[in-house]
This record gives C-alpha cells, structure tokens and sequence, in this order.
C-alpha cells in the first residue's frame, strides 16, 4: 500500500516534531492524516484501542513523550506512565491492525561515559528516569509489534514550539544570562531534518532500530556559540550549571544509514542555519 492509500496517525501531534509532520502531511494528497494530542491518552489502552478501531491506521507514529527531563525525575511514576505505558499501548494497538509503528525515542537511553559517537549496535544504559522510560517503551515496542521502527535522535529543536535556539537568541537578544544545564556533547537535530527522515521511513521496507541526527557533534557551549554566529551576535553572557543528571556524551552514530545507504542526515551547522535564517532572524 502506498501514497494516497495510506492512513498516517500522528500521536502527540502538537509537540515540536509532531507539528512539522502534521504541517507537512496537511500539504500533501499522497496521505490521509490522523491526528491526535491529550483527546487520546496514550496511556489509556481501551481510549487507543478504540481511536484504532475507529480510524484503522497503516502508519503510527508515537511522537507523544514527557520529554522534560528534570520533571521525569521529580515524577518517575509520570514519566514511566507516558514513555513506557504509552508505547506499550500503541505497539498493542499497532499489532492488533497490522499498522507499521514508527517510535520516536533518544539519545538519553545511553549513559554518555564514553568518548566514542554511539551507534545502534551500543547497549543502552540509561543514566536518568527520562531515558530509562524511554528505554523501556523501546522495550515494549521491540517485543509486542514485529513491524516497527525505532528512531533515535538528539537535541531536537525546530518550529512550533519555543525551543532551545529560540530561548538562546532571546536571553541574548535581551542581554540576560543563558545558563546551560551541563555541557554535554551530542548532535543538534532540526525537526525538519528529523521528519525528512520519518517520512521517508513511512514507505520504507525497513524495520528496526535507526539512529537519526543530523551529522557531526558538539558541545553545548559551541553550540550556543554556532547559534550566535549565524545570528550575528558577538556580546552574550554564557553559565554552565549541573542541576541534574544527564548523559554527558551522547553523539549519535547514523551506522544503519551509513552502511545501508539508504539515507543520509544532514550536517548539524547546515540545519542550525537553514532554521535560524529562516525563522529567527
């Protein structure tokens, strides 16, 4: 089945990567759209049962997640509820209509010890209770539904939402302080970038883990750095603080696109101004 015969639901769909595959999908036949946000509780298993019953979807792709890591582990129980039993659900629901599952996971399911760039074939060891939540919707995924895709990718920012390159040009814009959570080293993803790829995998044969950002790492310093060159801003004021845990060195090997060929992410400075010259300046 393909194109104009395919029904693409969209859970979470008002988060930052859900609302630029919803704006994408809305312009173009080639797909019939479904949408859903808190009208459908991923983590109530008859509510997602009954969504599928109704709109029999061929495609689901889970953007739904609580993402804010310092609230995960000041709400564990939430955090699992969401990540974990959320995914459980939809794989459950996927395999009940035969639908192809497209899971959006992270970085933060590996403990950033090492000094090497991560690939799909590294065991995960989570550090914090986002990453472990997401780690076991992995989990479930893997084990309840044989036609999935895991993606995982990193520091994610893009349209629709006020995001971390937004809050950077702001607080320097504004001559205030921009205080980082640590300085960690992984690889800034464009949303856009991220859902070129998502919907390339709608209509892939391909099934299993994928790693997905955009190529080449940094800092979280030198990213600010980056975000404030392109802007053309030279006099900010920069602080480094560790409020919680984080992996510290979580850079993403794409080795399943690179040794497939199927694929290719675009370099992480090219997306950073691509969206910045576009939409911020």
């Amino acid at each position: 089945m393909s194109g104009a015969n395919k029904r693409v639901w969209i859970a979470g769909a008002s988060g930052t990567l859900g609302k630029v595959l919803v704006n994408r999908f809305n312009h173009t036949t080639d797909y019939k759209l479904l949408t859903s946000d808190l009208d459908v509780p991923i983590d109530n298993l008859s509510e997602v049962n009954r969504f599928c019953d109704i709109s029999h979807p061929d495609v689901i792709i889970n953007c739904a997640a609580l993402t804010d890591v310092k609230l995960c582990e000041e709400n564990p129980e939430e955090a699992y509820r969401v990540n974990a039993i959320g995914a459980r659900n939809l794989a459950v629901a996927a395999k009940r209509v035969s639908a192809r599952l497209i899971y959006i996971s992270s970085d933060d399911v590996f403990t950033g010890k090492n000094r090497t760039p991560l690939n799909e074939f590294d065991k995960p060891e989570p550090l914090s209770v986002y990453g472990k939540s997401k780690l076991a919707g992995e989990h479930f995924v893997e084990t309840l539904t044989d036609k999935h895709v895991i993606v995982r990718s990193s520091w994610l920012y893009g349209h629709g939402h006020r995001n971390f390159v937004d809050r950077v040009l702001e607080l320097a814009k504004a001559g205030e302080t921009i205080v980082l959570p640590d300085d960690g080293y992984s690889s800034p993803t464009s949303s856009i970038a991220l859902a070129d790829f998502i919907s390339y995998m709608i209509d892939s044969k391909s099934y299993g883990v994928y790693h997905a950002s955009c190529e080449g790492y940094c800092t979280r310093e030198e990213y600010v750095q980056e975000i404030l060159s392109i802007a053309g801003i030279s006099d900010y004021k920069l602080r480094v603080e560790d409020e919680y845990v984080r992996p510290t060195f979580t850079p993403l090997d794409n080795m399943m696109l690179h040794i497939t060929k199927e694929y290719q992410m675009p370099e992480w400075k090219e997306a950073l101004r691509a969206y910045i010259t576009k939409e911020c300046i």
